[in-house]
């Protein structure tokens, strides 16, 4: 193969000659080229290229012997991370430590909310109960206010006899007649003194009210309340009768001033004491 002087082709004769590729990329241009400057630039550029290919395709170092550098860096280490786990386990087990947490705190939340509910409703449902029971107060001061103080103790009576003499002896009350089981109210409210059969009236009921006076009761079919029991006024006692000394049905209605043994009193002026319009 031929060897072209690349020097003597610069004109230096100093300089090493060429071989390889260089050489044979001179070989194949014709002389005449040599003469111009730019031909030989060509040259030498297309040697160079062939010396690059060259180097480029010799094995690296590590493959023809050359031992490695034996010092490593971590990383890890580096970033201050545990090299002993991946670090996709700890990134697992570090959004598992956040769930829990979440799911205590959401835990914690609810209770606190059940309990604020439950003393919500135990509050609301005291102060319905208190309502309810203010409510359930007023209405009865308000019908204790609007029931009566006194009342007649038939309606719709007839008058068939009045307080006073009659048949040369005092008849201490009033007779009214209505029809048989008419009922018979309490004229006041008071507690039976006794309540049963009575020497004249057949049946009678004596009733004492709170300022020591008593109205009595008589001649009635069937008697509604016992001894001992009290009674308001307007409330039923008794059903009207013809029993004992009677020539119909009727009421025989006394009142007895300071008790059972009391003064006898015209009833129906008593009444209108009381507020009782006859």
């Amino acid at each position: 193969m031929a060897t072209l002087n690349h020097a003597r082709l610069l004109g230096d004769d100093a300089a090493p000659p060429v071989t390889g590729t260089a050489a044979l990329a001179s070989a194949a241009i014709p002389r005449r080229a040599a003469a111009r400057p730019g031909a030989l630039l060509a040259v030498a550029t297309a040697g160079l290229l062939g010396m690059t290919v060259l180097v480029a395709g010799e094995p690296p170092a590590a493959a023809q012997g050359a031992q490695p550098d034996s010092r490593s860096v971590s990383v890890a280490r580096a970033l201050g991370i545990d090299s002993s786990s991946p670090l996709e386990d700890r990134s697992l087990t570090r959004e598992g430590d956040l769930l829990e947490q979440l799911a205590v705190s959401r835990a914690e939340r609810e209770t606190e909310q059940a309990a604020a509910a439950q003393a919500q409703g135990q509050a609301e449902q005291a102060a319905r109960a208190e309502a309810e029971a203010r409510a359930a107060a007023e209405a009865k001061a308000a019908a204790e206010a609007a029931r009566p103080t006194a009342v007649m103790p038939v309606d719709a009576a007839r008058m068939t006899s009045s307080f006073g003499p009659r048949w040369g002896t005092l008849h201490a009350g009033v007779d009214l007649a209505a029809p048989m089981m008419t009922p018979e109210f309490a004229a006041m409210d008071g507690i039976v003194l006794q309540a049963g059969p009575a020497s004249g009236f057949g049946l009678a009921v004596y009733i004492q009210h709170a300022n020591g006076d008593v109205t009595v009761y008589g001649h009635m079919e069937k008697i509604l309340v016992s001894a001992g029991q009290v009674v308001r006024a307007g409330d039923t006692i008794a059903l009207v009768g013809n029993r004992g000394q009677s020539t119909g049905p009727h009421l025989h209605f006394e009142v007895r001033i300071g008790g059972l043994n009391g003064e006898p009193v015209d009833p129906l002026g008593y009444l209108r004491q009381w507020g009782v319009q006859i």
